[in-house]
């Protein structure tokens, strides 16, 4: 055998072994992927929950916020 065709029989050896790490790669890539949007759904919901509560309870503070002002003028008045 001549030089050329070893360094051919090594070469290919060594695009099988890429190949075949390509492909594991990229299918733990989709794995990854499809990890990081389940994730970013999941932060999405808990984001979207706070914002609603937030809204909810700027509704009740500001009134009660405005009662105790409104409470606390009587009461100096009275004094």
């Amino acid at each position: 055998m001549e030089w050329a065709q070893i360094l051919v029989i090594i070469l290919s050896i060594f695009l099988a072994i890429f190949l075949l790490l390509a492909i594991v790669l990229v299918a733990m890539l989709i794995k990854v992927t499809r990890q990081i949007k389940t994730v970013t759904n999941s932060a999405q919901r808990t984001v979207e929950h706070m914002e609603s509560a937030a809204a909810g309870f700027s509704k009740f503070s500001s009134p009660m916020f405005i009662f105790g002002l409104a409470k606390k003028m009587f009461n100096k008045r009275k004094k």
